[in-house]
């Protein structure tokens, strides 16, 4: 699944983020192009989770700072969490943490029939609804607009309820020195309690997040089962993490 965005998609994309909502005939004017170009757009902007729309026109699925991430590194957050979605299987059970690539994975469990999938990210809801092989638990909690995440005691007393095979997780920075760390006290929490609940969690992140430090600690590298990262890994860092006994699954 090629989640690419043209440059007209993007366009669009940061007009929505400016303005909240536009109808057809602005973007038309716009953009320079015919109504029945843009309505195309705006639907396979819908169809991938960006946007919703309105009678005539449309709104921004997501808060500004999502919808910025979601087009960082897009060829390698796909890769990433197609990689991630083949250790899913049928029946299984399976818990998602908030972030832009860890939300991608349940777009590729597109087959998979009798998922359970806890989550507290309101990304991975918007992009699972329509999949009827999946079902979605949402922790509840505390909103949180610029994660799109759900975070707080009530998020952690039910995950807390769970038990998963598998435990996605992302970060907003991880290395050998400083482990997985994250900007949001609440968001290492959420992990935390992801992982005690889970037969085995994965790290998923693109290389860009290596070497870059969070405020927050959330786990050691050595605590995680695995790694999911991209072939951009600097062969400085491929190394300090094999010395360390982590081989990190490249894709």
């Amino acid at each position: 699944m090629n989640l690419d965005l043209s440059e007209r998609k993007s366009i669009i994309l940061d007009m929505l983020a400016k303005e909240g909502s536009l109808s057809v005939a602005h973007l038309s004017r716009g953009l320079g192009v015919s109504e029945v170009t843009v309505r195309s757009d705006l639907k396979d902007l819908e169809e991938k989770g960006f946007l919703g729309r309105t009678r005539g026109g449309a709104y921004p699925a997501f808060y500004k700072d999502i919808l910025e991430r979601q087009r960082l590194n897009v060829d390698e957050k796909n890769r990433i969490a197609a990689a991630a979605a083949e250790f899913v299987h049928d029946d299984d059970r399976i818990m998602i943490e908030a972030g832009t690539t860890t939300a991608l994975i349940v777009k590729y469990l597109t087959g998979r029939h009798g998922v359970q999938v806890v989550t507290n990210s309101t990304l991975v809801f918007a992009y699972a609804r329509l999949n009827p092989g999946l079902s979605i638990i949402l922790s509840g909690g505390v909103f949180r607009k610029e994660t799109e995440s759900l975070v707080g005691p009530v998020a952690l007393k039910a995950i807390k309820e769970f038990n998963a095979r598998l435990a996605f997780v992302g970060t907003d920075g991880f290395s050998i020195e400083r482990g997985m760390t994250t900007q949001l006290v609440e968001g290492a929490e959420i992990v935390k309690a992801m992982r005690m609940r889970a037969e085995a969690t994965w790290l998923v992140a693109d290389s860009s997040k290596y070497g870059k430090t969070g405020f927050v600690s959330v786990l050691g590298l050595s605590e995680v089962d695995g790694i999911i990262t991209d072939s951009r890994l600097s062969e400085e860092a491929l190394r300090k993490l094999r010395e360390n006994a982590l081989e990190p699954r490249l894709v």
